[in-house]
Formats: structure tokens, sequence, C-alpha cells
């Protein structure tokens, strides 16, 4: 399987502007999930929400065409896709006709359903069972409208006045008060920022962080998101820390952790995670994305 190291990431990349699905590089979850203490299945549920702002084709005739388009791939893929070989990807498309955008949508399913479960033991040619398949919803200019800007909901965490001097991952600011009644609440932050793993580029997020359980101690847990800023790391890996950070340490019933991150080459992911079965957040923008 890929390493990070091996991407086109941080290096000169050629304009491919005709088809080639060979541009997309996965990267195998399980290794960055064995650093934080996964081994065999996860102990969440969820799925990385892409949104695509910059996506175009040809029409038959040879007429450029624009859309947006939602891609949601479940975290139980073995593989992520590199961000930068998924933007390469997408520019492969601009000069590329197509009948029209279902089978510009078929495509692009087809080919990061491939990726992410690209490798998968039981799955894919030969084996009998196919891949299970990434969500791809294709957004024309006529429902550009339609797309809102939502702030996460939830009690802020920002409004506290607290001292922070810790710029890497420091799991043991999370604290929770055992002998207080467990609360229910969700609580936000628009104060993550981490590093990409290869280029060491900044990363800009917020973050929601929905729990039942013994309270856990606010100052704390917006001094531990805040340490994640000098982090290097993947988005995806980032909220997975965060979930199994919280969920080894605060120990809550239930957990979830959505992560929306600003764009960067024209796509943005926004990563959930959650401890129990429940319906996906609508991949809805800040105002920042």
């Amino acid at each position: 399987m890929n390493n990070p190291e091996n991407s086109k990431l941080g290096k000169p990349s050629a304009y491919i502007d005709h088809y080639d699905a060979s541009l997309l590089f996965p990267i195998a979850r399980a290794a960055k999930r064995s650093e934080i203490g996964i081994v065999g299945d996860a102990p969440f549920f969820g799925a990385d929400r892409w949104t695509v702002f910059e996506l175009s084709w040809l029409n038959l005739r040879g007429k450029p065409q624009v859309a947006l388009a939602h891609v949601t791939v479940p975290c139980e893929s073995p593989n992520i896709v590199e961000s930068k070989s998924f933007k390469l990807y997408l520019n492969s498309f601009n000069n590329t006709p197509f009948a029209d955008a279902d089978a510009v949508k078929t495509r692009l399913r087809s080919d990061v359903s491939e990726a992410v479960w690209r490798d998968a033991s039981g799955t894919g040619p030969g084996s009998g069972t196919a891949a299970p398949s990434v969500g791809v919803k294709i957004l024309l200019p006529e429902l550009f409208d339609r797309e809102p800007i939502y702030e996460l909901d939830g009690l802020s965490l920002d409004r506290l006045d607290v001292e922070c001097n810790r710029y890497t991952p420091a799991p043991e600011l999370l604290r929770v008060a055992p002998l207080e009644a467990p609360v229910t609440e969700v609580l936000t932050s628009n104060l993550l920022k981490s590093n990409c793993l290869v280029t060491g580029q900044p990363d800009w997020g917020s973050v929601r962080i929905s729990y039942s359980g013994a309270p856990i101690e606010q100052e704390g847990l917006l001094q531990y998101l805040v340490s994640f800023r000098n982090h290097n790391e993947f988005h995806e890996q980032c909220v997975e820390r965060i979930f199994m950070d919280i969920w080894s340490r605060c120990k809550p019933t239930r957990l979830a952790v959505y992560a929306r991150y600003t764009r960067r080459g024209g796509v943005d992911i926004n990563p959930f995670r959650t401890s129990y079965p429940q319906a996906l957040p609508p991949n809805t923008r800040t105002a920042r994305q």
C-alpha cells in the first residue's frame, strides 16, 4: 500500500486535463489507527464528507460544464484518498467529454470506490463480493443557491478565557468531573488547527463534540483541541485521534466528533465519527469554508 511520502504532496505536478483514474492515490488507514490504539474493528462509525467546488467537464459538443459535488467515503473503507491526488484526478475531467452529469457521477463513484476499497480482503475481482460504493451527489448550477451556510451548533468553548501553552496533542489535558451527574451536551470550537502530514502546511477547522456521560471539563477540552496546532496529520486522522483520546480518557457512554476543515485546492474534507449508529450530519459548509 502507498505511503504518504510517495504521494505528489509538496512536489511539482503536471496538469493533466484528460481523464486519468490512475492519479488517485489511496493510503491505508491502518497504520495511523494503530498509533491511537485501534487494532481490528474501530469503536466508531461514520464517514468522510468531501465537498468539491471545482468540478468541470465537456459535454458531447465540447461545451464546458460546471458543478459542485458531495462525496461520502465510509470510515469502514480501508483507505483514504490523498487529497492532492484527488484534486489532480478531478482536473483530469476538465477536457474530457461526458454524456451528462449522471455519467460524471457514475465515473466518480466507481473510481473513488475502487481506490478507497483497494486491497480490501474479501472484496473485489475474484472474491464474489463487490466493494461497497462511496456516495456521490452532483449539484448543477441551477441548484447552487440551495447550498446554505450554517455554523456548527452547540455551546462554544471559544468563549472561555484559558491559557494555552501546549501545541502538540496533549490528551492528559482531558478531564471529567466523575462525582457530578451525567450530562448530554454539544460543544464546539473554531480553534482547531493542524498541519498537513507531508507538507506541513496549515489546515484550519471547526469541530463539534457531542457526548453523554460524566461532564468533561471544558477548559481542558479547549486546551486539548488547541494542542493540535503544530501537529502534522491528515484531517481524517486528527478527528479519529480526538475521538479516541476522549473515548479512552473521559469514557463517555456516547460520543460523536465532527470536524469541518476549510477548503484547499477547491476541496474541503469533513470527517465524522460516532460511537453509535446515527444519520450523518448534513454536508453544509460553514462561513469559513
